[in-house]
């Protein structure tokens, strides 16, 4: 029994989607907060349990009979998070789960400039003091958040970002596969895997560019000063906290924590990872 944890979300949703298409449905539980979002999953045959990183009894009962054990991380940010991954793995433990797996990132680190990433180093602690073989997946940073960054551009033509680095911004389902193969081959990885990356880092100033041709507008790249950035951010309503954690984001990719690029990926897709320009032209609006 491979269980997923948080499959009503974007990227656990893909990933028991492609997981089913290499282990049959009777080998395959969810664990999810709301089991009528994961209503299609039952439908196909799939074990969908309640169950909650701050709620030990669900958590036991989500995870019996487990062999694997997916958690994927939460979005939440520091001792918050942590302290969920902790529970999600002591609940593995706990139900005999013969290996646990995590989604991790590529840059995480102690030292990192992004929380995410120093929250991720924390829990591949955890999972190394939990006494079961694990796996952490070093996921590449969302490329769905390269679109998100681009917001405003669609109606400005103009990319307001701090000084940033190159990104090897990689598509949530190719991650997505990649996690299902890793499971239906279990122990292929032991501890962090390599950097499960696109073949190529971009700045924002290619990914102007790249705009620019998807939508035929002229898309411009302009850098603004962090401090400004961030009075920016807070004025438009969002939490101080926040902002700082989005100017981590570019903190850390101007130390080329995110500039790495990995076969590994293809290697386990079978193919080359999905471009960045592929994942815009999916979304982006073009004349």
């Amino acid at each position: 029994m491979i269980i997923v944890t948080g499959a009503t979300g974007l990227l656990g949703r893909q990933i028991a989607e492609q997981l089913l298409t290499r282990v049959p449905a009777d080998q395959v539980g969810l664990s999810v907060r709301d089991p009528k979002k994961a209503q299609a999953f039952a439908d196909q045959g799939v074990r969908v349990r309640q169950g909650s990183f701050t709620d030990a009894d669900s958590l036991a009962h989500a995870f019996e009979g487990a062999t694997q054990v997916l958690i994927v991380s939460v979005d939440k940010m520091g001792d918050e998070a942590v302290q969920r991954h902790r529970a999600a793995i002591d609940g593995a433990a706990a139900a005999g789960a013969r290996r646990i797996l995590y989604t991790s990132h590529m840059g995480a680190s102690a030292s990192s400039h992004f929380q995410p990433c120093r929250d991720h180093a924390a829990t591949e602690e955890a999972l190394r003091a939990c006494g079961v073989p694990f796996t952490s997946l070093r996921n590449g940073f969302y490329a769905a958040s390269a679109v998100q960054f681009l917001g405003h551009a669609m109606q400005s033509g103009e990319v307001v970002l701090p000084v940033d680095g190159p990104v090897s911004w990689t598509a949530h389902a190719d991650l997505a596969a990649a996690a299902a193969a890793i499971l239906a081959d279990e122990g292929r990885f032991e501890g962090p895997t390599p950097s499960l990356t696109a073949a190529q880092a971009l700045t924002f100033d290619d990914i102007a560019r790249i705009a620019t041709d998807i939508t035929s507008r002229t898309i411009t790249r302009t850098t603004a000063p962090d401090d400004q950035f961030r009075e920016q951010l807070v004025g438009r309503g969002v939490p101080a906290e926040a902002a700082d954690q989005l100017l981590g984001i570019f903190a850390a990719s101007r130390a080329a924590e995110f500039a790495a690029v990995d076969p590994t990926l293809a290697t386990l897709l079978g193919r080359e990872p999905t471009t960045l320009g592929t994942v815009l032209r999916e979304q982006l609006p073009s004349d």
